[in-house]
């Protein structure tokens, strides 16, 4: 929006005001842009403007190529519906063709953030000024001014220009469309192509006035459905239409309540617009239906419903029909599974994940060491890791799951261990027949369509799981850490004002009698100075140490905390530091993306500075196995008698359930609908290739590897995409996931590679991967409903946030829902702390019983706020009918709408007083507006 302003004996146009999405203005001293801004309008000034409109001329689809010949036709147009004297069209043209001066003017003190940024100021004062005169080409300044950046492609422009005059005694309205969006040079501030202008001239005196209806004009413009209706209009009643349909959804603010100074936040979240067009009655918003929940008022979105899958999961009834499907759907998308990860953010991720799956593989392979004695240890699980993830990564269904050993499968090959030798069994042979009946059961499963049944796992099931998996890994990484203080316990004993008293003396062994070969030794120890003698000489040379200080050691544990704390705190500053006010927004995003990998170089070098004995990463540096007798294959026949072949398919069910019910979950909470996911899933595809791993790391003696969930969520985590360019004071949108191949296996690749890279991962601190661990099961907690139902336990009612299940269920029956959550998490953990977590896969099927039982507990209704609708034929066909008799009602009298897409009957009186002569619009001359939802 230009304003015309009096320089001396001079008239020009300078910018006043501009939108992309929200409002900016240029601050009183013409240097800086304001602070974007929600519009705020007067009412009265959105009926001045509707005078306007009825009033002024209206020029639509004028065909237009410069300023110069679209100011002739608007002056003409004004003298030929006689608003104007033709007397006045030379001074009106003169003034309409004044130069613009643009808000491009930049203090000489410039702050960090903008050092990078090319200045848009011009060597030549007077030319910073006045930027441009009217020309058919843009200015240079106009081609190099940054804020392109921040304009969406194939953008139009509307200028609005608002001046006082005094040779006019009333006001000069024009509203022009062009027939195609034209760059009339100098007139933007930047090189965009015009499609409106909105001029308003008019006597002295009304200022405030003229600027309140430009504002008003400049926000209708910007607004999806009005905007929509400017480029349809066909006359001026469609643009009144569409003022009025704007004055419908037009919330007032009582002027003694709030202070109209204050310039409101942009939300973080602006309602679409075909949420705005969609006309729904609030009985509405609390139907059965799970996709009800997503389309309420409130911030958190609904999950799918496992139901509401859609194609990419149905039983097909063919013999192996649904994995068919899913390597048909993987196939087009391959190439771009690789290329899709050349992007700097992929470094992040892959160092990140990195981190993670060694650290795993390093306590896993210790546990497993320990519970198998070393027939699998470090060396297998990170050989396993490797060959298992870099297979699935390039030849499953979900690249972006990530495979890992879990707890669950650690407690199995413990206690098949100990059976094995208590039986007197091979425990290597055994386990393979074992690993290859679970691969012949997956294969049944792939083939039999069995992923079908995940339509039956709920927000219930899925949150229960995942919050375990959770759990798990913080009381793990704090286990870790509490540990730390039994091996490196905390000087409690130590007093400073008695520090005189603490010495530690090498007294010299006693010189009892030799051997005559000894003697040489005798001799050189007597000739030692053993007062001199460092701590590990002395032990060395079987000196004695005595003193209060010789078992003086740092405090390594609280040193292991700071690394461990400061690890996962940093992380977290650093992760939300993309939404910080500090610095670019390119610098943002990079330290965000790299929050991880900073912070762990950090306080590696914290570590290393203050060069203290903190516990290191112990990576093996050969590649052999753990056990010096046993080999990389294992034999299927000759050490156990040919009826364990078959017995061993009674423990592989088991295995097979673990393995199904964990990948499964794992994949269903990748392939969330919020992720956003564009290629795919592949349920039976990733299944497929879990069993032929199976298979093939039982033979070669290697941990039997599933989805990790708590990886898989951070891997995802770290890729997330948002958009570049948005408006100013715009939220980024949050575009989805770099869905690709080649992350996940770059990282079990440099895996593989550790063992000849431990030279360096040997500087890495235990407490400091601990930490990722802590904010890996920290970060992936967020986001799931269930955690914020615990936290609403803990708020007063008033302090709970705007959730849209809050609006629709009682807090009591929340709470109960949650309530029952809490109990089958109770029961999960416990189970997994006992012998008896062999059966937790049993458990996983048996929160999907418990769900069902939930339908006797609570509505349909509630459930559809709080969790999902379980697939039922018989109700979906009753609601269906239900749902085309109310259509059918609804589409007999078309007036049936009008209560909720007009306006208050009080509204309505005080517009017709305040325009009693306009005549009402058919409906049939209006283009689609929010009140006339569209086909």
């Amino acid at each position: 929006m230009d304003t015309l302003q009096h320089d001396g004996d001079e008239l020009e146009w300078k910018e006043s005001a501009r939108w992309v999405k929200f409002e900016e203005k240029v601050e009183e001293g013409g240097e800086r842009w304001s602070k974007p801004h929600v519009s705020t309008l007067t009412l009265h000034s959105l009926f001045e403007l509707r005078t306007c409109l009825q009033t002024g001329s209206i020029l639509l689809d004028l065909e237009g190529y410069s300023l110069p010949q679209i100011v002739d036709d608007i002056v003409d147009r004004q003298i030929a519906d006689g608003l104007i004297n033709p007397d006045l069209k030379e001074k009106i043209s003169f003034v309409l063709l004044r130069k613009h001066r643009h808000q491009t003017k930049k203090p000489i003190h410039r702050s960090l953030a903008d050092i990078g940024k090319s200045s848009n100021t011009a060597s030549n004062p007077a030319q910073s000024r006045s930027m441009n005169d009217i020309s058919d080409t843009p200015s240079t300044d106009q081609l190099k001014n940054k804020f392109m950046k921040k304009i969406p492609r194939d953008a139009e422009a509307s200028n609005v220009l608002i001046g006082e005059v005094d040779f006019l005694d009333k006001p000069f309205v024009s509203f022009v469309r062009l027939a195609q969006a034209t760059t009339l040079g100098g007139l933007t501030e930047v090189p965009v192509p015009t499609r409106f202008l909105f001029i308003l001239l008019g006597p002295h005196g009304k200022t405030k006035s003229y600027n309140e209806i430009g504002r008003a004009i400049a926000t209708l413009m910007v607004d999806d459905l009005f905007s929509d209706v400017a480029y349809k209009a066909r006359d001026r009643e469609d643009l009144i239409a569409g003022v009025d349909e704007f004055l419908d959804e037009v919330i007032v603010l009582p002027p003694g309540e709030w202070d109209p100074k204050i310039r409101i936040e942009p939300p973080k979240k602006v309602p679409s617009a075909e949420m705005r067009k969609s006309v729904m009655n609030l009985n509405e918003l609390g139907q059965m239906n799970g996709s009800a929940g997503g389309a309420a008022g409130g911030e958190d979105e609904e999950l799918p419903a496992p139901h509401e899958l859609g194609e990419e999961l149905k039983f097909t009834g063919r013999f192996g029909g649904g994995l068919w499907l899913d390597i048909k759907r993987k196939i087009p998308w391959y190439c771009s599974d690789i290329y899709d990860g050349l992007h700097i953010q992929s470094i992040s991720a892959v160092l990140f994940i990195y981190l993670g799956c060694i650290t795993n593989a390093i306590t896993f392979g210790g546990l497993l060491g320990d519970a198998t004695d070393n027939y699998q240890g470090v060396m297998e699980s990170f050989l396993g890791t490797a060959l298992a993830g870099t297979v699935f990564c390039l030849f499953g269904g979900q690249p972006l799951i990530i495979l890992s050993s879990t707890g669950p499968i650690l407690i199995f090959e413990k206690l098949l261990y100990e059976f094995s030798k208590s039986n007197n069994v091979d425990y290597m042979e055994l386990r393979l027949w074992i690993g290859l009946h679970s691969c012949l059961q997956c294969f049944l499963l792939v083939l039999s369509d069995a992923s079908y049944i995940i339509k039956y796992m709920t927000r219930f099931t899925e949150e229960g799981f995942s919050s375990l998996i959770s759990f798990i890994f913080i009381s793990d990484a704090i286990k870790k850490m509490v540990g730390a203080l039994k091996y490196y316990p905390i000087n409690r004993g130590f007093k400073p004002d008695y520090i005189t008293g603490y010495k530690c003396d090498c007294i010299p062994p006693d010189q009892a009698p030799l051997a005559d070969d000894n003697l040489t030794l005798l001799f050189n120890l007597t000739d030692m100075d053993w007062s001199q003698m460092s701590k590990k000489d002395c032990v060395k040379y079987g000196g004695m140490l005595v003193g209060k200080a010789c078992k003086y050691v740092p405090d390594l544990a609280l040193m292991s905390f700071i690394l461990f704390f400061g690890t996962y705190s940093m992380t977290v500053s650093l992760k939300k530091f993309k939404f910080s006010r500090y610095f670019p927004t390119k610098v943002r995003s990079l330290v965000s993306d790299f929050s991880i990998i900073i912070s762990i170089l950090t306080f590696c070098g914290l570590d290393c500075l203050l060069d203290l004995d903190t516990p290191k990463l112990n990576v093996p540096t050969e590649l052999k196995p753990t056990r010096a007798d046993r080999g990389w294959l294992v034999m299927p026949f000759g050490k156990n008698p040919w009826w364990w072949y078959l017995a061993s398919s009674i423990p592989a069910l088991l295995v097979t359930i673990l393995i199904f019910m964990d990948q499964q979950i794992s994949a269903v909470i990748v392939n969330r609908k919020e992720n956003k996911l564009k290629k795919g899933c592949g349920y039976h595809l990733d299944l497929f290739w879990v069993g032929v791993l199976m298979a093939v790391c039982s033979f070669m003696g290697l941990p039997w590897y599933v989805a990790a969930t708590v990886i898989s969520i951070a891997h995802i985590d770290s890729l997330k995409m948002e958009s570049e360019s948005s408006a100013p004071g715009e939220q980024p949108q949050f575009l989805g996931v770099r869905e690709q191949r080649l992350t996940g296996t770059l990282v079990f690749v440099l895996t593989g590679l550790s063992v000849f890279l431990a030279p360096i991962l040997q500087y890495i601190p235990m407490p400091v991967l601990y930490g990722v661990f802590l904010y890996m099961g920290v970060a992936s907690l967020s986001g799931i409903q269930f955690w914020e139902r615990i936290k609403l336990y803990l708020m007063p009612p008033k302090h709970q946030p705007d959730f849209s299940f809050l609006r629709h269920v009682p807090l009591r029956r929340v709470h109960l829902f949650t309530l029952v959550q809490i109990l089958c998490l109770a029961v999960l953990w416990i189970l997994k702390s006992t012998f008896l977590a062999i059966i937790f896969p049993v458990m996983i099927l048996g929160l999907m019983v418990v769900r069902k039982l939930l339908d006797l507990m609570f509505s349909q209704h509630d459930l559809a706020w709080l969790d999902d609708i379980l697939p039922d034929k018989d109700k979906k066909k009753k609601e269906d009918d239900k749902k085309k008799k109310k259509e059918k009602k609804g589409a007999e009298p078309e007036s049936d709408e009008e209560p909720f897409s007009s306006p208050p009957p009080p509204v309505e009186i005080s517009m017709e007083a305040i325009e009693p002569q306009t005549e009402p619009v058919p409906d049939n001359a209006r283009p689609p507006t929010p009140n006339q939802p569209s086909d």
